[in-house]
């Protein structure tokens, strides 16, 4: 992870919510993942990004996540549950797991999507201390600790910054400012650090939509698509739902659905055939 964020072009990591859609992107040719907590928040409970998922749901996803892919994850772990305490579990559980990097927010518990109204931080000495744990904590001097600024929203961008730099010296390997509003607010980001710079790219949020390109001339190394993958699924869901409910049939619709065949090369049925013949007794 740390070679992948050193290297000159930016590491575009789309959003997994579960292992097929984490095996979707390794298969598609990207060099990470990233485990989106919405993502995860939507598909276990059906509920909103507001803080419902506990540590250990999502350890136990990540863990899945990590089984199913070579790719190197990059976790979303929330506020790290609790106090700076619970941060010093939760990076030895998400370590455990197998997941190369987390980023941990300076929201008040529960804490909330970083695109809603409403939000309430923490102090930035609390975060602080909560950093210095989570460094504390760390076993594997290569899992990448990213510390994630919610203050753009309520203090301002200038606030945000302060936060980072704070953060930064904390022992945060990289810094994920959330939510700027403007493509100047991504330049300041850029200018501001010399370490590596997380941007979100969350489609209808608060941050202008830029390609890949612009994103690293801007000076960020790692950009997340948290919510493309599983918002494309849910349209396509509902047609198909549609079409059963009033034809009775999806008949109509097998163009627009994978193959029998396909599910299977995705899934590597093949390989589990190959097992069979080997270590199974013959008939």
């Amino acid at each position: 992870m740390r070679m992948l964020l050193e290297r000159p072009r930016i590491l575009m990591a789309p959003g997994a919510y579960d292992a097929l859609s984490a095996k979707l992107i390794q298969q598609a040719g990207f060099d990470a993942v990233y485990m989106t907590g919405a993502g995860v928040t939507i598909s276990l409970l059906g509920e909103p990004d507001v803080g419902l998922t506990t540590m250990t749901e999502m350890v136990g996803q990540a863990r899945r996540i990590v089984a199913a892919t070579d790719l190197p994850v990059i976790a979303d772990a929330d506020t790290g549950y609790g106090n700076a305490l619970n941060v010093m579990r939760t990076v030895r559980e998400f370590e455990q797991a197998g997941v190369a990097a987390i980023h941990l927010e300076d929201q008040e518990t529960p804490k909330k999507c970083g695109h809603f109204e409403g939000k309430r931080l923490i102090s930035a000495e609390e975060m602080v201390g909560k950093i210095e744990a989570a460094v504390e904590a760390r076993r594997d001097p290569d899992f990448v600790l990213i510390g994630r600024v919610d203050a753009r929203a309520i203090h301002g961008i200038e606030e945000a910054i302060r936060r980072g730099e704070l953060y930064r010296k904390a022992g945060a390997d990289a810094l994920f400012i959330e939510a700027p509003q403007s493509v100047e607010e991504l330049r300041l980001i850029g200018r501001s650090f010399d370490c590596p710079l997380m941007v979100n790219m969350a489609e209808g949020g608060k941050t202008p939509f830029l390609p890949a390109s612009e994103l690293e001339a801007l000076a960020f190394r790692l950009v997340i698509f948290p919510g493309s993958l599983y918002r494309a699924a849910v349209p396509a869901m509902q047609r198909m739902l549609e079409v059963i409910r009033e034809a009775g049939t999806t008949q109509g619709m097998l163009d627009q659905l994978l193959s029998f065949e396909g599910r299977n090369q995705v899934t590597g049925l093949a390989r589990y055939y190959d097992f069979e013949r080997r270590f199974l007794p013959g008939p």
